[in-house]
């Protein structure tokens, strides 16, 4: 009996599959199975020789920062077939911060972020994807999505999904955080009802992530500035269609990264990940990069903790005057050239490494020569004439917190502050207390119980902190938490105190009264307690129960590590045998 003839499919010259991960699912006639999916969604010989490309979306119905990413994708899958990819979309989840804020909810939020990544890796590993663009817009999907892109180390482009444009509330720009303070001015008896319902219906006009220098714009520059986005991708706000052309351009860079050669570690050295770090300090981003560029330098085998984080803060100037601590939002920052001009202007004061590799083939310095600062404007001020000399996030250390915190000072004048502990072992106790109006002008607000495994997920406390605000009081009282504080939050708020509470940190073992000492000209967080006292009470110290005793946040609490290194789930490249890439 003659031999049947396999169906030829058409190789593609620019591309060898014989050395590629596809070649496991699309290669060969014991992959005819295989095949006979992919001819059932329509696709052809030709494309079914072609590298096959993942198209990795958060997008989905639970917050405008995301709901324009499947347009957006549309695009990217068009840039992929230009450069001679297959495109395959696929989502993941996302947990949206400004939802799930101030509740239980909030438990998911940091726990989502190594969740994405997880999805994602296995989605890729599944289905042997070649290369990768991925598009995130809620906080923890960018870190998660630039995760995978690592932990995979196939040639991969990020995109962010872009801002919401501000919203106006008389005369005035606002974005949520305005709300989250309404709600402590309505407390306060400042706002009616009819005020606040007036401020939430105009904060948030559109598609988009939170508008100020929050978690996802501070991500958003870090995808520029450690070379994992397109130069200036960033920058247009979430409805503008030009944004799909930056779409259709990150589909056709990961074309031309799989042509190079050029993976995601060979961008990400250390000396990206000082850049990144140099970025969110020149911007006063959030203080949440101090835990997402650990967890990202952990997928590459790099060490670079909360302390690496900190020193690179302390030493770089402040020149983007960007809320929550400054006047402006994301919009203004576009219009007047975007990350690029902080970027270029950090270069041109030696202040980042210019000759790192980038998604574009080309170096940092390569991709911003042709950039020029604008004139008559005071949203990105030159080094020389800074805001402040140092970043707008400062590292801590003490007897208060051997692992470490972290303070965001962009925009305070005071940055001492001493006075006596007033203890919560949850945000929902403080934050009533915090309504309610007890408490007192001077007290340090401590919130323990709230870190990654104690919460379980580390807690973002904006809630409380806005509330705070929105009473007057900002500026008169101080906070402290095991937990995390939201991009948007202002103020003297300290997360990230460790170890946490729940392994038996100090500030787990503080009762109200005890005389604390912050100070972040000298980065020091400390109680005014002997080692005896603190040995004495560590004795006497039980560990607490959190509640949860299955599903994923039991799990993510048997898994997750220290915030100083991360809150990492997983041992990280350092411990791989393998990478997918190479299988």
């Amino acid at each position: 009996m003659a031999k049947k003839k396999q169906p030829k499919l058409h190789p593609n010259p620019t591309f060898d599959k014989s050395k590629m991960p596809s070649r496991h699912t699309t290669v060969g006639p014991e992959r005819a199975p295989h095949r006979s999916y992919l001819y059932a969604m329509g696709l052809t010989d030709k494309q079914i020789a072609q590298p096959i490309v993942g198209v990795a979306t958060c997008w989905n119905e639970a917050a405008p920062c995301n709901i324009a990413l499947s347009r957006q994708a549309q695009a990217v899958k068009i840039g992929v077939d230009r450069g001679g990819g297959t495109p395959r979309e696929f989502t993941t989840i996302t947990v949206t911060d400004g939802i799930a804020m101030g509740h239980q909810g909030m438990k998911s939020s940091l726990a989502s972020r190594d969740l994405i990544a997880d999805s994602v890796e296995l989605t890729m590993r599944g289905h042997c994807y070649d290369a990768m663009v991925t598009l995130a817009g809620c906080d923890k999907s960018l870190p998660g999505m630039m995760m995978s892109m690592l932990r995979l180390n196939v040639p991969s482009v990020f995109m962010y999904g872009g801002s919401i444009l501000p919203g106006r509330f008389r005369g005035k720009d606002v974005t949520v955080v305005d709300v989250f303070e309404g709600v402590g001015m309505h407390a306060a008896g400042k706002f009616s009802d009819a005020d606040l319902h007036e401020l939430e219906c105009a904060a948030c006009p559109s598609a988009g992530s939170c508008g100020g220098q929050f978690t996802a714009n501070t991500m958003a520059c870090v995808s520029e500035a450690i070379g994992l986005a397109l130069p200036g991708s960033a920058g247009a706000p979430a409805p503008y269609e030009t944004r799909d052309q930056y779409a259709e351009a990150s589909g056709e860079a990961a074309m031309n990264l799989l042509r190079l050669g050029i993976r995601p570690r060979g961008i990400c050295s250390r000396e990206a990940f000082e850049n990144a770090a140099t970025v969110v300090a020149a911007t006063g981003g959030s203080t949440n990069a101090a835990l997402h560029l650990p967890a990202m330098a952990h997928e590459c085998g790099i060490k670079f903790d909360l302390h690496d984080v900190a020193k690179i803060f302390k030493k770089t100037p402040y020149i983007a005057d960007l809320k929550p601590g400054g006047k402006y939002v994301a919009f203004d920052l576009f219009g007047v050239g975007g990350i690029p001009v902080v970027i270029k202007e950090l270069l041109d004061n030696k202040l980042l490494h210019g000759d790192c590799l980038t998604a574009t083939g080309k170096t940092l310095a390569e991709n911003h020569k042709d950039v020029t600062f604008p004139d008559n404007q005071d949203v990105v001020y030159r080094v020389k004439n800074c805001i402040t000399p140092t970043g707008g996030v400062v590292g801590l250390r003490g007897n208060l917190a051997p692992d470490g915190a972290i303070v965001k000072v962009a925009g305070m004048h005071r940055l001492v502050f001493t006075g006596p502990a007033r203890c919560f072992d949850s945000e929902e106790a403080a934050f009533d207390a915090v309504v309610k109006g007890k408490f007192k002008d001077g007290e340090v607000i401590v919130i323990r119980y709230e870190g990654p495994k104690g919460g379980p997920g580390m807690r973002e406390m904006l809630s409380t902190t806005a509330a705070l605000y929105g009473l007057g009081v900002g500026e008169k009282v101080a906070l402290i938490t095991d937990g995390r504080f939201s991009g948007g939050t202002r103020g003297f708020c300290i997360g990230h105190v460790g170890p946490e509470a729940a392994v038996g940190g100090p500030i787990g073992l503080l009762k109200n009264g005890d005389m604390i000492t912050i100070d972040a000209i000298k980065g020091k967080l400390s109680v005014d307690l002997s080692e005896k006292e603190l040995k004495k009470r560590r004795k006497a110290w039980k560990p607490r129960k959190n509640g949860y005793t299955a599903g994923a946040l039991w799990k993510y609490a048997q898994l997750v590590g220290p915030a100083v290194d991360g809150a990492v789930t997983h041992p990280g490249a350092k411990k791989e045998s393998h990478v997918f890439a190479d299988i």
